[in-house]
């Protein structure tokens, strides 16, 4: 106990002597922390009032303005605001604007990190911004902040820090003081043990590793704070990271040795078509390209496709690869080429008459027949020989994507045993009841537990996936864990919510808001004035066009005034027109737009614009950036990225989305108007809300949404399955050598 205290004296001294001194440290970093908070601020302030501010110069309202600035200057920060006039050098200010600033010295506060000036009332900080239009005068926005609050911020901070170096020395000591009660035989026993390689642990006549008695507290309690850790370690670096392709090649590069990705999905990201004697080159409208093509561009690697386009043979190589995207290569799309009767029986078949409608409940009977089971797991095993062939070593990373390729995961782990396989079920995934009426339930289940990690968008696709696994599987589910244990190999059952790139291509926001208004009224011969919605989806059953047409037939019979006044665009792409329940739908969704239109045809431009084509995403966003609201009434879905592009896409902060409670992006995007599709009076009244809602609203709500869009990015997504990845082979690591060191 002497020797104890000996020790924790002097540390205790040790700790708060280093509390005091980074306190200046703390000084620095608080100052800087909130001088870029306080330049961020300035910016969102000056694009806030820049309009209302221009209109008041433009009409040579100078009291107005001026009282304008009295007004925004009444919040706690903002100490004042004043704007010079370039042509003639005169300031409008609020009356507190300290008279050292002129505009005849504007220059000496212009700088990137804004001004400190220190005056009779505090300390103070300057950021002047230009503002610029054509019906007023060049001229420059003055924005002063009050900087007290720093200091009394700095203060609570000190003593926090102080704080906590005194309970990390409370903490330490009482380690200390067990450490030093334990049995002295025991710690050396443990220690000779240690020294001979066998670790902590011990290897008793049943085979299982155990600690030995002496360490039993200590190994439990090891166990238990190096699972804290790394949670509270992987939040810390999720929430530090900025996500981006840089941001992922590092990843690979640190966390995975740069090891090769291999992305597996049905569906191409590219194209190649004959059009007479040309090759052109599209992009299909998916969802699930829309997510992985950036994640490829970053980081290299191989994706492994279906061959589709009926010129992709002619543009391969003799190993069936070719570099993509063709405009800048930067990873290689290895084809799978499929017979008729394949492609019959395990896509349209298997994937798309029996799993997608057993997986989303949208009312259409599932169909199982047994010559698709035979063609789906034929072209699996296919798939499965292409991974192997295109793996670099015997530990690749392989990202299968999807419903198409329930066995794959299963089929590469036979093949390749130290690959790490991550799986996506991009849909969602039914409870126990409805899975149950598949006749291979087993097979699929056993198949995607071949997974390394299994992944789904939502919390409850996973209870869902684990609940089916528990009920027709021989495997120790662990629900405090979300594992499976299976054939004595380990699942990980998370939730990665999938988005889209930020920011958007350059290309996607090259038009001005103003000119893609104009360019898709007057492609849809609609007056400038009129309001228009937009609707962009495959021409799929479950994505409930039906029910927004009758939501917009609805909304013209409560309130008769916007007959004529507003128009619905349904960009609509053709999709699985093979399938008799797909031709039904296009029927039906063509009828109906047919008999509302023919209703309401004398009174103006038609209520509906029904476009059942394919759209290049340029052409996707143009809509995007003229419509007045987005309307997204999915049946059941498992993101939709729709809803995500029309937010990215809104760089004005105008516009409504109005999004289907059934899809998971309804629970990360609450500030869209939320609806049952299924009621379409409730949706009616959305899109009329939608359409009368104030500006100031929209851009509440969609600054709210795109701040999301732009932190849970798709980066961020496809960098938490690798960080997963790279903590899961740590393990596995770590679980080889203790073995080994116990045999």
């Amino acid at each position: 106990m002497r020797l104890s205290l000996r020790f924790i004296l002097p540390l205790i001294l040790v700790l708060a002597g280093i509390a005091y001194g980074i306190a200046p440290l703390v000084d620095q970093l608080t100052l800087r922390w909130f001088i870029r908070d306080l330049n961020s601020r300035s910016t969102a302030i000056a694009n806030a009032i820049q309009e209302p501010l221009l209109e008041q110069l433009a009409a040579g309202k100078r009291a107005k303005t001026e009282e304008f600035f009295s007004r925004i200057t009444q919040d706690e920060r903002l100490f004042a605001i004043g704007y010079c006039d370039s042509s003639t050098g005169k300031m409008l200010a609020s009356r507190s604007l300290p008279a050292e600033i002129h505009c005849s010295d504007l220059d000496r506060w212009q700088l990137p990190q804004g001004h400190l000036l220190t005056s009779i009332h505090g300390p103070l900080h300057v950021t002047v911004r230009p503002l610029a239009s054509e019906s007023a005068p060049d001229g420059q926005l003055v924005l002063v902040h009050d900087m007290s609050f720093i200091s009394r911020r700095t203060e609570e901070t000190k003593r926090y820090v102080f704080y906590f170096f005194m309970a990390l020395a409370g903490v330490v000591s009482l380690i200390t003081v067990v450490i030093a009660q334990l049995s002295w035989r025991g710690w050396m026993a443990g220690m000779r043990s240690l020294l001979r390689g066998e670790g902590l642990l011990r290897k008793p006549s049943g085979g299982a590793q155990a600690p030995l008695p002496g360490f039993k507290p200590i190994a439990r309690d090891l166990q238990r704070l190096i699972q804290e850790l790394e949670s509270e370690s992987r939040a810390r670096d999720e929430s530090q990271i900025t996500w981006t392709p840089e941001a992922l090649r590092t990843i690979l590069h640190s966390e995975l040795s740069g090891e090769d990705v291999i992305v597996v999905s049905n569906r191409e990201p590219y194209i190649h078509q004959h059009h007479g004697e040309r090759i052109e080159v599209s992009r299909p409208a998916s969802g699930l390209v829309t997510a992985l093509e950036p994640i490829m561009r970053a980081c290299s690697g191989t994706w492994i496709a279906h061959g589709s386009g009926s010129a992709d043979k002619a543009v391969v190589d003799k190993n069936d690869c070719i570099r993509v995207p063709p405009e800048r290569p930067a990873y290689q799309l290895r084809r799978v080429w499929l017979s008729p009767e394949e492609e019959a029986g395990y896509y349209y078949g298997f994937s798309n008459e029996g799993m997608w409608p057993l997986c989303h409940i949208a009312h259409v009977r599932p169909t199982f027949r047994s010559s698709d089971w035979a063609q789906y797991v034929a072209v699996n095993r296919k798939f499965a020989e292409a991974v192997a062939s295109e793996a670099k070593t015997k530990t690749p990373i392989v990202l299968v994507q999807d419903y198409h390729f329930a066995l794959l995961p299963k089929m590469i782990r036979e093949a390749l045993p130290d690959a790490t396989i991550i799986t996506f079920w991009h849909i969602p995934w039914p409870n126990p009841e409805s899975f149950a009426i598949c006749p291979w339930r087993n097979d699929i289940l056993a198949g995607m537990l071949g997974s390394s990690i299994m992944g789904f968008h939502t919390q409850f696709h996973c209870n869902n996936f684990v609940d089916t696994v528990d009920r027709f599987i021989e495997a120790r589910v662990d629900r405090e864990s979300f594992t499976v244990s299976c054939g004595g190999k380990l699942t990980a059952v998370r939730r990665y919510p999938i988005s889209i790139a930020w920011p958007p291509e350059a290309d996607m926001l090259r038009e001005s808001i103003p000119d893609c208004r104009n360019r898709i009224r007057d492609l849809n011969g609609l007056p400038l004035d009129h309001k228009v919605g937009i609707g962009v989806d495959r021409l799929d059953y479950t994505k409930g066009i039906v029910e927004r047409f009758r939501a917009i037939e609805r909304l013209l019979e409560l309130n008769p005034d916007w007959i004529g006044r507003f128009t619905f665009v349904q960009v609509a792409a053709p999709s699985r027109s093979g399938i008799d329940e797909y031709q039904h739908h296009e029927t039906q969704v063509r009828a109906m737009a047919t008999r509302i239109n023919g209703r309401f045809e004398n009174q103006g431009p038609p209520p509906i614009k029904l476009r059942i084509e394919h759209h290049e995403p340029q052409a996707v966003y143009e809509y995007f950036r003229a419509a007045d609201l987005c309307f997204v009434s999915s049946l059941h879905d498992g993101m939709n990225l729709v809803a995500k592009e029309f937010v990215a896409a809104r760089d004005d902060e105008r516009g409504v989305l109005i999004l289907s409670e059934f899809t998971g992006a309804a629970r990360e995007l609450p500030e869209a108007l939320i609806v049952n599709p299924y009621d379409a009076d409730q949706c009616a009244a959305a899109m009329h809300l939608a359409l009368t809602m104030p500006a100031t609203e929209q851009r509440d709500r969609m600054r709210l949404m795109r701040g999301l869009v732009a932190e849970f990015n798709v980066f961020r997504w496809a960098g938490r399955m690798l960080l997963d990845a790279a903590s899961m082979r740590r393990r596995g690591r770590l679980a080889e050598k203790t073995e080994r060191g116990g045999m």
